[in-house]
């Protein structure tokens, strides 16, 4: 069994017992989250697509920030350089519960 869900703009193929980081969420650790499931295909049957496709129940496991990225901007000839650097925060969920409509 696997859904479709949807979060922070990007779509994620999911499963019960994936652990997955997603755009940071609020919430605290140890609290649930739902997804709205843009598609569920249960074993043995169609895929289910649409609105009401059904729902998946997560629990946040961690809130953290990723490895720094570097970013360096330079003009040639102009004595130009400019170094910055950007760490995204993101949320890991475990995927418990895929519940179709």
């Amino acid at each position: 069994m696997y859904a479709i869900i949807k979060t922070g703009g990007k779509q994620y193929r999911v499963s019960p017992g994936d652990v997955l980081r997603v755009e940071k969420l609020t919430g605290a650790t140890g609290s649930t989250v739902e997804f709205p499931a843009l598609a569920v295909a249960v074993d043995g049957e169609a895929l289910r697509a649409g609105s009401s496709a059904g729902t998946v129940s997560a629990t946040i496991v961690r809130e953290a920030r990723a490895k720094k990225v570097i970013v360096f901007k330079i003009k040639r000839k102009k004595q130009y350089k400019r170094t910055s650097g950007h760490r995204q925060s993101f949320t890991s969920v475990k995927i418990g519960e895929i519940t179709a409509a």
